[in-house]
């Protein structure tokens, strides 16, 4: 069974964790370019890695994004306390802040399966498994990636957002499941350039605040099952 580095960063500036994202990320990939140079009996077995953290209030741009979902200034941003980078992942403009549970999934594929779509079904199942624990039944959009509420009926919201990249292979960037989350600050973008979908969070369904702790419990359960790995 695959062994997959558990680590929780606790609250860190996005562009620290981002920086410390991408040199796991080279790491493993410099490791697959060696390995192929390699002899058999020399090759290197690449690490794994899930991380989670919570960010201070920062906006996030995908490569695929509009800047204009984008609907403060940059004086704003400083009145909101308020960060804003764009970066490498795929989809549009999200959100992160206090009250969320951001992972991390810095996996080597080749080591599970070759397949980006299964992959981002794999993390979605993780948090509908997760949110199931709570009563709050978690679902799919045709067509969008991510973890919804109601998603065929016009109440439909968004409680996990997603955002991957990946290269030979790799993956890195990952999920934003909104727990306590201060909704307000969604107000200020296009959420993942979805103008006619509302965002919630745990605490928002349940009418009540809800133990961070406890959910990164579960979403590392779920995570090893679903990937059949063991967290260390």
């Amino acid at each position: 069974m695959q062994e997959v580095i558990f680590s929780d960063w606790g609250l860190i500036d996005y562009k620290q964790a981002w920086d410390k994202q991408e040199m796991l990320f080279n790491q493993i990939v410099e490791t697959k370019i060696s390995n192929r140079k390699a002899e058999d009996t020399t090759l290197i077995q690449t690490q794994s890695h899930l991380i989670f953290c919570e960010h201070p209030h920062v906006y996030t741009l995908g490569k695929s994004g509009k800047e204009n979902h984008l609907l403060v200034n940059e004086k704003q941003l400083i009145e909101k306390k308020a960060s804003y980078y764009k970066i490498n992942r795929g989809g549009d403009i999200t959100y992160h802040g206090p009250g969320q549970i951001v992972g991390y999934p810095i996996l080597d594929l080749d080591n599970f399966f070759t397949d980006i779509h299964k992959y981002l079904r794999f993390l979605e199942e993780v948090i509908i498994k997760t949110l199931a624990d709570y009563n709050i039944k978690g679902e799919r959009s045709t067509g969008e990636t991510g973890v919804w509420i109601d998603s065929d009926t016009i109440k439909t919201r968004k409680i996990c957002a997603f955002g991957v990249r990946a290269s030979r292979w790799v993956t890195m960037h990952g999920f934003a499941l909104n727990v306590n989350a201060d909704l307000n600050y969604f107000n200020n973008i296009v959420p993942c350039g979805i103008s006619d979908k509302a965002v919630t969070s745990m605490e928002k369904e349940l009418g009540k605040k809800i133990d961070e702790a406890e959910v990164k419990e579960k979403i590392k359960k779920y995570f090893a099952e679903q990937f059949e790995c063991n967290l260390v």
